[in-house]
């Protein structure tokens, strides 16, 4: 019996191995094919809409910084002087960028998708292994194409906007001492020739350690049976993961080497910092030393680092080798401890595996979208949102109810939701709870998820009733939320002007948290697909008129439109449908 069970085991892995090759020879061919395709819409598009817009970037650029306010002179001279290279070379670097993104999109794409088909549970496998991954790499290199053009279109003139704004009352212009200037200028070509060869080699060096601990990890996994060898149907995908292993490390390094410019340029940040050139001199050095331990800790090497760190600030806390490597041994040991721990739980244990479900930023997005969805109808039936709002949005791009106030107050009556709760993240829905152990790894959602956790807290604190809840919906979507006496006639129950002024400082920030995320490509392309299904909406319930001219369903063209004269339920679904809504 154990000698049967043994075959079987022997068996399953050699044909696992076969079949690896043979989907990694599918995935390679699929991209081949693909690929150029991809290189060519992804060219061709970025790079039109990059050269087409240079002209207005290199101009409108440079007309807003002249006239905003909130910039001093010296500042303004320093950013108009240093942005000029980038600014000749923004076209030469989109041409490159989506060069070489559209290589690693078409090859690699329908390459991994060849190999995911095994994890699924389709019953034309084989089908499959040939069709997948064509047409959503194509589908997904015009999104490229489309996130491209807003990022160039939207963000850029957005961002812009704000930035030739008038400031505040009180508010002062940011700005640098021209005594400064010749320092800051003087350390950055040192940071450079100095920060840039050294880091690029502390990453060379560690490069052939990265390497080998990778492949000693995953081979180690697949003599015991552990991590993405812990099925037998796994063993092609990690086999893939194992070849593309060194493509990884060489991305890693790569990365490190753009990455060493950044932290040379923070040494003119020092300098301005400190007054001291001494200790922009010290910061070079320093910063080889702290990358050098960074990757050390990545890598579970030596602690510390062999370069000298320098002490770079005035009021930096020096510690001898002896007390820092004494808290770091303790905080490692602890850490490397429950490090141990999760990746055993995490690799033996499938159910808590499944339990621990690990959201990411897509997720994220459908929620948000969706909620904006339903509580956009809701709005809508109130009357808090009405049919001149979304021709605004439509016809003449006046888009700030929809896009700022209804995000807005979607997060807010979730924060309200969780604020009751006694959960100690964000209540999504009575099925999804978003805490910082599930929340997406990305520093972007991290930033975004810690100032809600912490208005979530300050909304408990206030202990709003019910009544004071349904006011807030009203008080976002129409009133100002500058000052208490702005919500006098508004009919909110509570005269408190502290109470009020909280209240208002979260909306606020709340609609600031918005602004930001609505220059994000990815934002607009979902925003649009909103405003669609709320016009149809309208157009379902038979309150959108012919008055617009035909401005509005000329704005539908190409997307199903031409069954705006039929009515009922399924003339919407259609719609929806045909611009692949729902």
């Amino acid at each position: 019996m154990k000698i049967e069970c043994k075959m079987k085991v022997a068996v399953g892995f050699i044909w696992s191995f076969i079949s690896f090759f043979l989907l990694l020879s599918l995935g390679i061919l699929k991209g081949i094919i693909i690929g150029p395709i991809v290189v060519l819409i992804m060219m061709v598009g970025n790079s039109s809409v990059a050269i087409g817009l240079w002209p207005a970037h290199f101009f409108w650029t440079y007309y807003c910084l002249i006239k905003t306010k909130r910039l001093g002179w010296v500042l303004k001279m320093v950013i108009i002087f240093l942005l000029f290279l980038p600014l000749v070379l923004w076209p030469l670097v989109a041409v490159a960028g989506s060069l070489l993104g559209g290589i690693g999109f078409g090859f690699f794409a329908p390459l991994i998708a060849t190999f995911e088909v095994i994890g699924t549970d389709h019953k034309d496998k084989c089908f499959h292994c040939f069709v997948d991954g064509c047409y959503s790499t194509l589908e997904g290199s015009c999104t490229v194409v489309r996130d491209f053009t807003d990022l160039c279109f939207h963000s850029y003139f957005s961002f812009m906007d704000d930035l030739s704004e008038e400031m505040p009352a009180g508010e002062k212009p940011v700005d640098i001492r021209l005594s400064k200037v010749p320092k800051c200028l003087f350390i950055i070509p040192v940071a450079i020739a100095v920060d840039v060869p050294l880091i690029t080699a502390v990453a060379l060096c560690k490069s052939p350690y990265m390497l080998i601990i990778g492949w000693k990890r995953l081979l180690e996994d697949l003599i015991g049976r552990e991590g993405p060898f812990l099925e037998t149907v796994c063993v092609p995908f990690a086999g893939l993961a194992i070849v593309l292993w060194p493509l990884a490390v060489s991305g890693a390094v790569i990365a490190a080497l753009f990455s060493s410019f950044g932290l040379a340029l923070y040494s003119a940040m020092i300098v301005h910092q400190e007054d001291s050139v001494k200790y922009g001199l010290a910061y070079v050095v320093a910063v080889v030393s702290l990358f050098d331990e960074y990757t050390n800790d990545l890598l579970y090497l030596r602690e510390g680092s062999c370069f000298p760190r320098p002490r770079y600030r005035e009021n930096m806390k020096t510690s001898d080798g002896l007390e820092r490597r004494n808290s770091y041994g303790n905080d490692s040991k602890n850490e490397k401890e429950s490090t141990r721990g999760s990746r055993l739980v995490s690799q033996r244990s499938r159910t808590l595996k499944q339990a621990l479900q690990q959201y990411t930023p897509v997720q994220v997005w459908d929620w948000l979208f969706k909620s904006c969805e339903v509580n956009g109808r809701i709005l809508f039936r109130d009357g808090l949102l009405d049919v001149k709002d979304i021709e605004e949005c439509i016809v003449k791009g006046k888009c700030k109810k929809l896009d700022i106030k209804l995000p807005a107050w979607s997060i807010l009556q979730c924060l309200l939701a969780s604020a009751k709760s006694e959960s100690p993240g964000l209540v999504i829905s009575e099925e999804v709870e978003l805490t910082r152990t599930n929340l997406p790894r990305d520093k972007v959602f991290e930033w975004f998820i810690g100032p809600l956790l912490i208005m979530k807290e300050q909304i408990k604190g206030l202990e709003l009733s019910e009544y004071e809840e349904i006011c807030l919906r009203k008080l976002v979507m129409r009133y100002k939320n500058e000052k208490p006496e702005d919500w006098d006639d508004s009919g909110f129950p509570s005269s408190d002007h502290v109470r009020r002024a909280q209240l208002q400082a979260v909306i606020r920030r709340l609609k600031g948290m918005v602004g930001s995320m609505s220059r994000m490509p990815t934002f607009r392309r979902k925003f649009r697909n909103l405003v669609k299904v709320l016009y149809l909406e309208a157009l379902q319930a038979g309150i959108i008129a012919s008055q617009d001219g035909g401005c509005s369903k000329s704005w539908l063209s190409g997307h199903g439109s031409g069954s705006v004269g039929k009515s009922g339920l399924t003339v919407a679904q259609d719609t929806l449908v045909s611009m692949d809504v729902v």
